[in-house]
């Protein structure tokens, strides 16, 4: 049977548009059209259309990303920032922007208390809107893993009372994006390799180069008694 091959250089290998990069059924539309329906001012974030000076991100594009992540169990703005780079959802959610993991983890850290209450908004649309299938926004993973059989499905019903706890869960989950950032920041980045190794020469030597050594490895490391 013949192979099929990729071709890397074919042209328009995605669409020509974002918008076409999700189908109009994705549920990344949802958080998106959640985000642009708030209003800003309640939630006390200025927007400044006018703004002057050195630019930032649009808090609009910032809090979609960490409610969009958040909601599907990603906590680390490392993460984060992969996502952004690999993943069309959260390309298109981006409108191509892509943040640094620095610039996501200082945004949630300066809006903490805007995030626990729009988590919450959030959480009870996802429900009415039947998005719970994958959703880490409000159930605690390891009992949904723990108690995975028929009789034990989160439904409606289930996550509504689920959602007497969403308090204490919302402030977990922040807790736990502070501690992850915290044990990440020191780390390198997992958008870029180190510099040398963006020659693709360079790399493939240094690959072939390391596949030798761990031959040579696994050849001493074989047990002479074996067969």
């Amino acid at each position: 049977m013949a192979y099929r091959y990729g071709n890397r250089h074919q042209m328009e290998l995605l669409p020509k548009s974002i918008e076409e990069y999700v189908k109009a059924d994705d549920p990344v539309r949802v958080y998106d059209a959640f985000v642009e329906t708030l209003n800003f001012n309640e939630l006390k974030l200025h927007l400044d259309a006018h703004k002057v000076g050195c630019p930032e991100y649009n808090p609009k594009a910032m809090l979609k990303l960490l409610l969009y992540g958040y909601s599907y169990g990603l906590r680390s703005s490392r993460k984060l920032e992969r996502a952004i780079y690999h993943n069309v959802s959260f390309i298109w959610l981006m409108g191509g922007l892509k943040p640094e993991d620095k610039t996501i983890a200082e945004f949630r850290r300066r809006n903490k208390a805007l995030l626990k209450n729009v988590l919450k908004t959030c959480a009870r649309l996802c429900i009415r809107l039947n998005l719970i299938a994958g959703n880490t926004l409000f159930v605690d993973g390891s009992k949904v893993r723990a108690n995975a059989s028929i009789k034990n499905t989160w439904t409606k019903e289930k996550c509504e009372r689920a959602l007497g706890k969403i308090d204490t869960r919302i402030e977990a989950i922040l807790s736990e994006c502070d501690a992850v950032d915290e044990y990440e920041q020191s780390q390198d980045s997992l958008v870029k390799m180190k510099k040398e190794l963006k020659n693709k020469k360079v790399l493939k030597a240094k690959v072939k180069n390391i596949l030798k050594e761990l031959k040579e490895e696994n050849k001493k490391s074989i047990n002479t008694t074996d067969a």
